[in-house]
């Protein structure tokens, strides 16, 4: 190592520090879903696909993590012949967006803070 002093982040960035990323959400397509639908208030299956540019087996298996976690609701029912699924962002989704955003923020700002 240099000898160069490293300056820590405000509150650390450690497993539990204030600071900690929520992984579920971090991952890329996972937080492409819950930012949707956050300005949505619900989207279908293929909507969320079109969106995201993603695969099908991709989109289902992002969601089902983001379902299991209780961050986004899932409706499937017919519309016609095909099975149509929709998705909504939770109250708990939302806080984990909002909380996420606001690390976010916080690793900005000690970045660019000198």
């Amino acid at each position: 190592m240099s000898g160069r002093a490293l300056r820590e982040l405000p509150g650390g960035v450690g497993e539990d520090s204030a600071l900690a990323l929520d992984r579920l959400i971090h991952e890329r397509l996972r937080l492409g879903i819950v930012t949707a639908l956050a300005v949505n208030e619900a989207l279908t299956f293929v909507e969320l696909k079109g969106m995201l540019q993603t695969t099908d087996g991709n989109l289902s298996v992002h969601a089902r993590r983001l379902e299991e976690a209780g961050y986004i609701s899932t409706t499937k029912d017919f519309e016609g012949r095909p099975p149509r699924t929709e998705y909504r962002l939770t109250r708990a989704g939302r806080h984990a967006l909002d909380r996420y955003l606001d690390q976010m923020e916080a690793l900005i700002k000690a970045t660019r803070a000198k």
